[in-house]
């Protein structure tokens, strides 16, 4: 007899049920698949070792070249500003549109129709070429006099048209991810908020734009990290400073254009890891309490009150709500929870 099968029948004599030796599901079709990978994974990097042609010793020389560091820190500004210039826009856009005034919610939707709705390189080729169609800006009455004329120049070499390109576009997409994210917020806690007599301005800022930011903040990322490889458009301004133009003006001076290519390539890597791991912290933080990232701060009078039954003196049991006189015992206030 064999030893499980002397467990099997010392359980049968004890009256004790008998235990289940349980077996793992195999998955066979996933080590095939992590083996495949692995396999790629290893031609890819035999492949960037062995061939002469990617230039890595040009790589390792232009890397930190003083020209595509300075296109670096051109790209990140535009970037910057740009966004900045969005970001504004955008809010203003995303409340427009839910005015109550018709005028204002019908040029908030014009403009994300018609900025949405053309090619950003067209776009930044129009602001390149707005100079040529107002050489001059004229104020006075309409089909009368003009009482100032201000002569339209680009003394910044298509700096400024860049960033308006750049930032006019932007301004369309964001406006419809901040009008989702002031939507997602339930119309319950802004009346609630009024109920207790808080202010509009106040109610924004504390209790809808907190929840809001949970929404907003993902994609604002994705479309930041999407406006620094836009910037490589600007050469249809023009604008020539940027990482990409500058790439290629060293691609055609070498005749090594796949060395100056993993060049730029390496360097929007770089900067975009860097915003990847900030828009992360910012996701942890306005995730406080819901996506289970970071545990949300406990009341100590609420959980006193909790663990004793729920029957503090000045608790209304259930709703979360303060009662003159006495603490919270069923959950923060609402001033509180727009924290």
């Amino acid at each position: 007899m064999t030893a499980r099968q002397a467990e099997t029948a010392e359980a049968t004599k004890s009256g004790a049920p008998e235990l289940i030796k349980a077996v793992p599901v195999r998955h066979p079709g996933r080590w095939v698949a992590a083996a495949i990978i692995l396999i790629l994974a290893a031609l890819a990097v035999q492949s960037l070792a062995t061939n002469p042609r990617f230039g890595w010793g040009t790589v390792a020389a232009y890397i930190l070249d003083v020209n595509i560091v300075r296109g670096v820190g051109w790209t990140l500004l535009l970037t910057v500003l740009s966004m900045l210039i969005a970001i504004i826009l955008a809010i203003v856009l995303a409340f427009m549109r839910q005015s109550d005034n018709p005028i204002l919610r019908w040029s908030s939707w014009f403009w994300v129709w018609f900025f949405r709705g053309t090619p950003v390189y067209t776009q930044l080729i129009f602001w390149g070429l707005v100079t040529v169609l107002y050489p001059t800006i004229s104020l006075g009455i309409p089909f009368g006099p003009a009482l100032a004329t201000y002569i339209l120049s680009d003394p910044t070499k298509g700096f400024i048209p860049a960033i308006l390109g750049l930032g006019l576009n932007e301004s369309a997409y964001l406006a419809e991810i901040f009008r989702a994210g002031l939507k997602s917020v339930d119309k319950g806690q802004v009346e609630a908020a009024e109920a207790l007599g808080m202010r509009g301005t106040k109610i924004m800022w504390r209790i809808v734009l907190p929840q809001a930011m949970r929404v907003i903040v993902p994609p604002t990322g994705n479309e930041t990290i999407g406006m620094l490889k836009t910037t490589s458009l600007v050469l249809a301004v023009p604008f020539t400073l940027d990482l990409t133009f500058v790439s290629n003006a060293l691609a055609n001076r070498t005749y090594q254009p796949i060395p100056l290519l993993i060049v730029a390539a390496a360097w929007y890597l770089l900067v975009t890891s860097i915003l990847m791991v900030g828009q992360h912290y910012i996701e942890k933080y306005y995730g406080k309490g819901v996506d289970n990232l970071v545990p949300a701060a406990v009341n100590p009078a609420a959980a006193k009150a909790a663990a004793a039954g729920g029957t503090g003196a000045g608790s209304d049991l259930g709703t979360g709500t303060t009662i003159p006189g006495g603490p919270t015992a069923a959950g923060p206030t609402i001033e509180e929870s727009g924290r």
